[in-house]
């Protein structure tokens, strides 16, 4: 029985939104900015999409803006709020766990002359507000926080932070939701978040497509430049398709939130302790179930490595990951999430992500729990003969 367990890589797509995106693709395929009918008819469903959007976020129309992801949406919020506030200061406050697509923007504007200030999590991976609050300095300009870390699913205390943001006007509070967008709720007026990123496949919506709000009653720079659409802030020809196909996916989201919560903390708990009752030596990396988003477990299996363990699991139609794809190809040291919360290099090479989604079934779940448990014994009996450098004792 196949199971994809790595969802938060990527969702596969919902039939109601492939449907969407065909609509789009059969009766919106006019240019939104041409001024004639077709053109005009496009812009009318432009303008609905977009007020359900703004709907789902707890925003207005104006203070939403479509791109092409979560990269781009943060790469915006980034380089525009430096770039809109760089005379107040030049000091950021970040994460060490943020996603590369935040950490990225960092690193490069410390080439060009700005601080960053990184907080390191706990060992459950949750950053301390009061840490972010007491890295606050006068010429602080953009601390940018994410609401759930996608190798652990700690849930970051980003409503603390906006409110010790609330009256700071110099400053730009960007929030990452990428992985938490429609599954837990995010009201960013309440929180006192200014900018928000998420990506259209992570909640069954297509790729290439996702949304960032920025507060009406803050300024960024606008990353690309051209023909001065979504009101000058993305320029380019909309990707209408994607468009359709990601609001429709966030309206599901919206209306079965509370339903697909209740089934994957289901599917969640139903493995996590399965593992701990059915495979010896294991480590839950993350926090407390209360503070852990929980589409998402992450578990360290002592005496195993974790790539060996994926691609043995994937002989058997069962996938899952050793954390965030966007790095996996490239990372020779393991996690740098699980590195930051102080995980052992055992404990770093031997974890493994599993990630739900609304469409897995308690089968698929008993399934994988089966296969892993072979799997471990299997792993661990070969490294017991070879040692880590692959030659026999």
């Amino acid at each position: 029985m196949p199971a994809y367990l790595d969802n938060s890589a990527t969702t596969q797509e919902r039939p109601e939104v492939t449907e969407a995106v065909m609509d789009a693709v059969k009766n919106a395929w006019g240019n939104p900015s041409s001024l004639h009918r077709m053109g005009m008819e496009t812009e009318k469903k432009m303008k609905a999409w977009r007020r359900t959007a703004a709907s789902v976020t707890g925003a207005a129309e104006e203070e939403i803006y479509f791109t092409s992801g979560g990269t781009e949406s943060d790469n915006t919020a980034i380089f525009g709020a430096c770039g809109a506030l760089k005379r107040a200061g030049r000091h950021i406050i970040t994460t060490s766990i943020e996603h590369h697509a935040v950490l990225e923007c960092c690193r490069r504007l410390e080439e060009e002359g700005f601080e960053v200030t990184r907080i390191d999590p706990g060992s459950d991976g949750v950053v301390s507000a009061d840490a972010v609050k007491a890295a606050l300095r006068e010429d602080t300009i953009l601390v940018s926080v994410m609401h759930v870390n996608n190798e652990t699913g700690a849930i970051q205390p980003v409503k603390e932070i906006g409110e010790a943001l609330r009256h700071r006007d110099h400053i730009l509070f960007h929030c990452d939701a990428v992985q938490s967008y429609g599954k837990i709720p995010l009201p960013v007026k309440e929180y006192g978040i200014d900018a928000l990123s998420a990506s259209g496949h992570k909640i069954h919506g297509p790729k290439g497509v996702g949304l960032l709000y920025v507060s009406r009653e803050k300024r960024i720079v606008p990353l690309l430049c051209g023909g001065g659409q979504e009101r000058g802030m993305r320029s380019g020809t909309e990707n209408v398709p994607g468009i359709a196909g990601f609001v429709r996916a966030a309206q599901l989201a919206q209306e079965e939130m509370q339903e697909n919560l209740q089934h994957v903390s289901a599917l969640r708990t139903r493995l996590k302790e399965g593992i701990l009752q059915e495979i010896p030596d294991v480590r839950i990396n993350g926090p407390e179930d209360d503070l852990c988003l929980p589409y998402i477990l992450n578990v360290s299996f002592m005496g195993t490595r974790a790539e060996v363990l994926l691609h043995m699991l994937e002989q058997d139609g069962i996938y899952v990951s050793t954390g965030s794809a966007c790095s996996s190809r490239s990372n020779k040291k393991g996690s740098y999430v699980l590195r930051a919360m102080g995980l052992s290099p055992e404990e770093t090479e031997g974890a493994v992500r599993f990630s739900f989604s609304c469409l897995n079934t308690e089968a698929e779940i008993d399934e994988t729990l089966a296969r892993l448990k072979d799997a471990v014994t299997k792993n661990r009996k070969m490294l017991s003969l070879t040692g880590k450098s692959g030659r026999k004792r």
